[in-house]
């Protein structure tokens, strides 16, 4: 046996110890399926972002943000796959319930525990705006051109709105579970009412009349739908038929809103579109909502049986202990190969280059790999302020920079956007 052949042997044996070791110590009772689903969700978010959002670089040397889904309309259906949100309020509204049931058990007020989870999601959020905030100092100083601000500004928000949502969505926990109790999944089915209300109102006869803000009024039902749902199947209550229902009945609406009622074919929006499916969440949200939880209760068993294997179980822990992380920070990590690109002032196949035919998704995809590896060092330097800050974390002057490059970025944004 050469050298060669013995240190791949080697290091095959480490990282299988490695696996086995990552596995057996995860908690027995783990719902192991959750994280899957929670993993996917994540996953699915940050492929499709990577995939359908381009920096392209313009003559007047700026980066704007751009989709190749204005020139390839039929990879529309892509989106959908990857717009998968949806899993992660669906997987949100389950845990929170059980965690909130343990919260009562041990004597917990429902305020400290609610304060507790508002101070998870607010932590990585707050973090990744003071870095873009003093980030954004810099790099006006600089001369940087007001459009790449303004894109890279606009990326970094994308991601922050949903935290928004799913925070309002935690808070609202305790009537959640309260109102899942009394009717059941019926409780989800009602916040479709109010989302049709506003497509009515904003597409219906009297949309061009309606004020540009009625569509926030969906925002919250859109995505609670997912959460309730979350709700119902800790409770025991999404059925393998009721899933099969689910799936039948979300398809069926899909493809009425897309093919009948005309709404758009992409689950995501596009720029300079004049209209969205997501921006304000229309019908299309809960319908494919409705898919994916539906094929979520479906495929729990089988994922549950593939996660106990140690080699699938390892990218989905290393995935659940930093979500927010990744979250917050995976379109900064294709920002920054963009932005330096641009300093060559040549456009990037696949990177700074416009969006345009099948030729840039092939050199799109060659680019995953780097915007993979930025974002694993990016999680490794800031996955810990995800969990409580201690030490020089903790101290005032460390605070007291993170909330002036917080109010710097709060300020860029409504400078920008």
């Amino acid at each position: 046996m050469d050298a060669g052949t013995r240190w791949g042997a080697a290091a095959r044996s480490r990282l299988g110890h490695a696996l086995r070791r990552l596995d057996s110590a995860t908690p027995p009772d783990r719902e192991r399926a959750l994280d899957g689903l929670r993993a996917l969700g994540v996953g699915g978010i940050v492929l499709g972002h990577w995939l359908v959002t381009a920096l392209v670089l313009w003559g007047d040397g700026g980066l704007r943000i751009s989709s190749p889904l204005r020139d390839l309309p039929q990879l529309a259906p892509l989106s959908w796959v990857l717009q998968t949100l949806a899993l992660f309020f669906l997987v949100g509204g389950y845990v929170s319930t059980l965690a909130l049931d343990r919260a009562r058990e041990r004597g917990e007020s429902e305020r400290s525990w609610l304060l507790s989870r508002a101070r998870r999601l607010g932590r990585p959020v707050v973090l990744v705006a003071a870095v873009w905030g003093a980030a954004a100092v810099l790099l006006a100083a600089a001369g940087v051109p007001d459009a790449t601000l303004r894109s890279l500004v606009l990326l970094v928000l994308q991601p922050l709105w949903f935290i928004g949502v799913y925070l309002a969505a935690t808070l609202l926990t305790p009537l959640a579970v309260a109102a899942e109790r009394r009717v059941g999944p019926w409780a989800a089915a009602a916040l479709v009412v109010p989302v049709a209300a506003v497509d009515l109102l904003l597409y219906g006869p009297w949309g061009a009349h309606a004020p540009a803000w009625a569509g926030f009024a969906s925002v919250l039902p859109a995505w609670l739908f997912a959460y309730l749902l979350g709700v119902s199947w800790a409770r025991g209550r999404l059925t393998r038929r009721l899933a099969w229902g689910l799936v039948a009945g979300g398809a069926a609406a899909l493809a009425v809103l897309v093919l009948v009622l005309d709404y758009p074919a992409s689950a995501v929006g596009l720029p300079g579109a004049g209209r969205s499916n997501l921006n304000p969440p229309s019908l299309f949200v809960p319908a494919l909502a409705a898919v994916q939880t539906g094929a979520a209760v479906l495929l729990r068993g089988p994922l549950e049986r593939l996660l106990h294997r140690p080699a699938a179980w390892a990218p989905v822990a290393a995935v659940n202990l930093g979500a927010l992380t990744v979250f917050c920070w995976h379109l900064t990590a294709a920002a920054v190969p963009a932005f330096a690109a641009a300093l060559v002032q040549t456009p990037v196949a696949g990177l700074t280059s416009a969006p345009e035919g099948i030729g840039w998704i092939a050199a799109r995809l060659a680019w995953l790999p780097v915007f993979a590896l930025v974002l694993a060092v990016l999680c490794a330097a800031f996955r810990r302020f995800e969990g409580p800050w201690r030490g020089w974390a903790a101290s005032r002057p460390f605070r007291t920079a993170v909330g002036a490059g917080a109010a710097a970025f709060a300020l860029a944004a409504v400078y920008l956007a």
